[in-house]
Formats: structure tokens, C-alpha cells, sequence
């Protein structure tokens, strides 16, 4: 069974730091991209970052950029998102998804860690 499955989340005050982690069990071969998409209360689920394979290639939110880094280690299947600075509007629940393909859609999702920043 090919799963996502994420880790990491919690409540952290301002200004602090959280890792998001994402394992990937069950496939043959590392997912082709991996990314993290965020859903704030009240609003839709929107992309936050993603990474290629062989992570020669990444893409983020424009509103993100310097704060967030996604990274990953294909030896653990594992995708990271590395989030400095967090403000309240971060909170949200965070899913990691994945996609066999350039081609593909986002066909693969992990059920979502809550992050949640205090003031």
C-alpha cells in the first residue's frame, strides 16, 4: 500500500521554528515530486512548496519565500519543509502529497498535521 504520511506539527509561538516531515512507504521507486500544501481555517487548500526527485528543482509560494525551505532525503523517502519565522498566519493544517509524474496530478496525500502559531 502506497501511503504519505506526515509528522511535526504543533504549537509554537511566533517568531519560532518547526520541521515538517513526510514519509513515503510502500512505493517502488521515491515519488517522482513531493510537496506541501497548507489549508488555513476558513480557506482553501493552496501549494506551499514542492520538490523534485532528485531536488534540482523546487518551487514556493511567493509569499513564503526565505522563510520556508522544503528539502528531502530519497535514502529515507522522506520529504522535510523547514518553516523560520512562523507567523499566526501560518496556522493551518499542513498535507504532504506526492505525484508519479510531471505529468501527473497530486494523487497521493497524507491525512494533514495541524500547525498552529500563537501571537
Amino acid at each position: 500500500q502506497v501511503l504519505v504520511e506526515e509528522s511535526g506539527g504543533g504549537l509554537v509561538q511566533a517568531g519560532g521554528s518547526l520541521r515538517l516531515s513526510c514519509a513515503a512507504s510502500g512505493w517502488t521507486s521515491s515519488p517522482y515530486i513531493m510537496g506541501w500544501f497548507r489549508q488555513a481555517p476558513g480557506k482553501e487548500r493552496g501549494l506551499v512548496a514542492q520538490i523534485t526527485r532528485n531536488g534540482d528543482s523546487t518551487y514556493y509560494s511567493d509569499s513564503l519565500k526565505g522563510r520556508f525551505t522544503i528539502s528531502r532525503d530519497n535514502a529515507k523517502n522522506t520529504v522535510y519543509l523547514q518553516m523560520n519565522s512562523l507567523k499566526p498566519e501560518d496556522t493551518g493544517v499542513y498535507f504532504c502529497a506526492a505525484r508519479t509524474s510531471a505529468f501527473a496530478s497530486w494523487n497521493y496525500w497524507g491525512q494533514g498535521t495541524q500547525v498552529t502559531v500563537s501571537s
